[in-house]
Formats: C-alpha cells, sequence, structure tokens
C-alpha cells in the first residue's frame, strides 16, 4: 500500500485504506492534559515526509511478521472476490487473517497477539466471547437455532429495546443494512413521498438508496453548501441517485432548504457521525434537525448502528435527548451475531401490523441472535459496566492527550461513549469536508506503527477505536505505550 494522500475509499478491494479515526465524545469531552508541550516543533509537510518513511519502514515489518495470513489471503483470491467476505474487510498489502479471539485479544494466523480495539468494526462492545454470552448461546444451540415462528426470547430482546430506546414498537432484522432499508420503506409508505435526504460521507448500509455520496470524491462532489449525490459505486440505478439529495452534517440550513418543497420522505443522519472518524453534532444541530423535520412532515431516522449502545445506555439519541421517529440499530447489541432491528413510532410501526408495508426475512427474530440480544442487552451491557467502561476510556484518552501535547502533534481526540479515535488536523471536525482536510498519512503511518507492536485499529479513517467491557487498564496501558513511541519516532 502506498502511503500516500488519498481518499479514504474502501468502494473496492484494490483500493487502499488509510487508517487512524478522528474525533471523540459521551460524554461529550475533548480531553486536555494540562501539561506543558517540550518537543520539538517540527512543520505538517515535515512531519508528513517523516510518516511516509516510516509507513515504508512497518511496511516491511508487517509483511516479515504475517507470511501466513499474506499465503492464505493469496489462496482465499482463488474463490472470493479479493480473498474477503465484505470489500471493507481488505487492506494493502493483505488484511491480517484471524484464528482465534478471546476477551480483548485476538491472534492471527502467525500466532501474533493483538490488543483488539477494532473490535468488529465496533459491533464487540460485550468483547469476544463473553462467557455470559457464550453460556446463552451454548443453551441456545441445546434448545434450537431456527424456529422461523416466534419465540419468548423474540419478545423479551424487543421490550429490552424499547425500556432502553423509549420508542414504541420494534422489528428485528440481521444487519443494520437491513434496519435502515426498511426504515426508509416505511418512512416512504407513511409520508406517501419518494425522496430521500441523507449527509454527504455518511454510511448506511449498502442497499442502493443509501450507497449515495458515502465518500465522494472533492472532484464531483460539487460546492460545500449544495453537494451532488454521487453514486458510491456502479449498480446504482440513476432514478435512485435522483431522488437522494445530499446535505452537509451540521448545517441545519442546507437541511431545510431541501425540506421546505414538502416532498421529502425521510432525513437519515447518523447522530454521531461515525463514518469519518467521530463527527459531534455542534450547536444544537440534532435539536434544530428535530424541529425542521416535524415542521415538513419529514420522518427523521438515526442510523445508530455505530453508537447504539456504545454510546451510553440510551444510545447517542439518549445521550443528547433527541427522539427520532424510527431508530436504527445493529452491531454491538448482538454481542458479535448477526443482528439489526428498527423501532419507533407506533403509528409508523403499525403499517407493518396493519399488513400494508411488508417486512420479511427468514432469519429474522432468529433465536440464536434474539438470546444473544437479551444476553447482551440485559446481563453484560448493563448501566455499571456501561459506565465503567466510558470511563476507562476517557482515562486512556487523557493520557493519548498528553503524548499530543508533549509532542506537539497536528492532531486531537474525539470521544463518544466507549468508542474514540485521533483526528490528525488541529481542529474539530464538523463534516464531510473537514474530514477531507485531515493527514491521511499520518494517520496510516500510526496504524501500521500500531498492528506491528500488537496493537489492532480498525484499517481506516471511517471507523473509530471500541474499549469493550473486556478491555482490561493494562490493554488501555499499552494503546498509550504504543502511541508515544509512535509520537517519539515521528518527531525524532
Amino acid at each position: 500500500m502506498a502511503a500516500s494522500n488519498v481518499d479514504n475509499d474502501v468502494q473496492t478491494a484494490t483500493i487502499s485504506k488509510n487508517s487512524a479515526p478522528v474525533e471523540m465524545t459521551e460524554p461529550t469531552r475533548h480531553v486536555s492534559s494540562g501539561r506543558r508541550p517540550s518537543a520539538v516543533h517540527r512543520s505538517r509537510a515535515e512531519l508528513t515526509e517523516r510518516a511516509k518513511r516510516i509507513t515504508e519502514q512497518e511496511l516491511i515489518s508487517f509483511r516479515a511478521r504475517t507470511p501466513k495470513s499474506q499465503a492464505l489471503n493469496a489462496r482465499a483470491w482463488e474463490s472470493m472476490p479479493a480473498g474477503v467476505a465484505s470489500s471493507f474487510q481488505y487492506y494493502a498489502p493483505h488484511p491480517v487473517m484471524a484464528d482465534r479471539a478471546a476477551g480483548s485479544r485476538i491472534w492471527d494466523m502467525d500466532g501474533n497477539e493483538y490488543v483488539d480495539f477494532n473490535m468488529g468494526f465496533g459491533a464487540l462492545f460485550s468483547g469476544h466471547s463473553h462467557p455470559v454470552l457464550a453460556a446463552a448461546l451454548h443453551e441456545q444451540i441445546g434448545r434450537g437455532t431456527l424456529f422461523v415462528t416466534p419465540c419468548e426470547s423474540n419478545a423479551l430482546a424487543a421490550e429490552l429495546l424499547k425500556e432502553r430506546f423509549g420508542l414504541d414498537l420494534f422489528r428485528f432484522t440481521n444487519s443494520g443494512t437491513e434496519a435502515t432499508h426498511d426504515a426508509i420503506r416505511l418512512a416512504r409508505a407513511f409520508t406517501g413521498r419518494d425522496r430521500l435526504v441523507k449527509v454527504e460521507g455518511g454510511y448506511h448500509g449498502h442497499h442502493d438508496e443509501v450507497m449515495i455520496s458515502m465518500k465522494p470524491s472533492l472532484d464531483e462532489a460539487g460546492p460545500a453548501d449544495r453537494p451532488n449525490s454521487v453514486p458510491s459505486t456502479l449498480g446504482i440505478a440513476a432514478s435512485l441517485v435522483r431522488d437522494v439529495s445530499v446535505v452537509q452534517y451540521n448545517d441545519p440550513a442546507a437541511l431545510e432548504r431541501e425540506l421546505i418543497k414538502g416532498d421529502v420522505a425521510a432525513f437519515i443522519v447518523e447522530p454521531v457521525m461515525e463514518n469519518i472518524g467521530i463527527c459531534l453534532p455542534t450547536n444544537d444541530y440534532l435539536t434544530k434537525v428535530r424541529e425542521i423535520t416535524r415542521r415538513y412532515g419529514t420522518l427523521l431516522i438515526f442510523d445508530e448502528v455505530k453508537t447504539g449502545i456504545t454510546a451510553g445506555y440510551g444510545g447517542a439519541s439518549g445521550h443528547f435527548g433527541v427522539t427520532p421517529d424510527l431508530l436504527c440499530l445493529a452491531k454491538s447489541i448482538g454481542g458479535g451475531l448477526p443482528v439489526g432491528a428498527f423501532g419507533g413510532r407506533f403509528d409508523v410501526m403499525s403499517q407493518i401490523s396493519q399488513g400494508q408495508v411488508l417486512h420479511l426475512g427468514t432469519f429474522n427474530g432468529n433465536p440464536l441472535c434474539s438470546a444473544a440480544v437479551v444476553a447482551v442487552l440485559r446481563d453484560i451491557c448493563t448501566p455499571e459496566a456501561i459506565a465503567t467502561t466510558i470511563e476507562k476510556n476517557f482515562s486512556m484518552m487523557a493520557a493519548l492527550q498528553s503524548v499530543i501535547d508533549v509532542y506537539r502533534l497536528p492532531a486531537h481526540l474525539v470521544q463518544m461513549g466507549a468508542k474514540g479515535c485521533v483526528t490528525f488536523s488541529e481542529t474539530p471536525v464538523e463534516n464531510y469536508r473537514d474530514y477531507k482536510n485531515t493527514d491521511f498519512d499520518l494517520a496510516y503511518a500510526l496504524w501500521i506503527w500500531g498492528i506491528n507492536r500488537g496493537i489492532l485499529l480498525p484499517p481506516g479513517l471511517d471507523e473509530q477505536w471500541l474499549v469493550s467491557i473486556l478491555h482490561s487498564e493494562h490493554d488501555l496501558a499499552h494503546h498509550v505505550e504504543v502511541f508515544e513511541s509512535f509520537a517519539r519516532e515521528l518527531t525524532k
């Protein structure tokens, strides 16, 4: 992989992913250590050139450490495109091929051990194979893995979601992609409108309607105040592109311009944007979005697939005190099993029970997945456990901020609950255009440096680290030590 300042695009397996995340929240705190910087100041250009040289050396080490991963990926290319099951899983020169995982750790095919901060792209808040989850799954396997008829755990799981998120009715899916797809269909049916508005740089799954302007090239994206709708892959019908308008995050005026005609069914948005690291809402943005959508009869869909329970007990919507019309969940609610959910207002969701909107799926409400949701929501990710884990993350970030201060790195931190990231920009990222100005060379150098020293961070700026319930203080201290060793190497 070339260490160049290129788009962090994952639309095809042949395009490399840059890495390192962006801002952080929940509680929404930008962290400062109070320590006085002591390192020699170097310009961003000097640091970028130094980062490229570090990357060159670290890639040599990476290849030497992972020959079995390289061989297995080469073998898998013969039976799967790019040798992976999802295009997000590929990165050059080759992905780490996992052998096993437990708790906060993961081991690759070469026997290398990592503290896993990727955690299934944020799906493993409960950690790898939490003993409570393992016991629940073992019991359910003995009772059956698929009924295709309702069971008690379906109702219990839905009741837990109602209590946690304060919405009336929920239905289950097999992924976040399905959850957003079904929520959009409901919104169109309820409003009788076709148009959809989404945020530039936002990711809501891989169905055609939302694969618009996920990570558009600025050459195609148009002006920041009125972005173009850019398909993110070949194969998207032009008619779908015409029905989807794009606005910048944190720009309520732009949203109102799109809704004023009264023909938009839904505005779908992550309440905290986590497809460009972590991008926080500013200046009561979510409250304004709620007021604007209600004014024009547009349904507000919060995509909390990533924030969900990792942002706090009631997700990002609970943290900011803004209730959407429809809510989409997945990832960490299932502890690593393939499950999603969508829920919302009684009158909107009742279109399903009245037979006006079909919601189908053989594996929806799979008893194995339902057992996992119950174990995670009721027994593992309790309010106390979540609060403790978020505080661990905050403490680690304070230590990381000390490193940034001492070595005068052009970076800042942002926290959202148990998630966080380093953004190689000295100013906050408030939208996709800000994200495009961050330093991807520094970000990638940090990622490859970490992976060679036992820290597995997500391979892309579109993701964040996750501190799970099972991460220890030692795990977090190791993260800080590796980050400081990178800062020292970068600035020497």
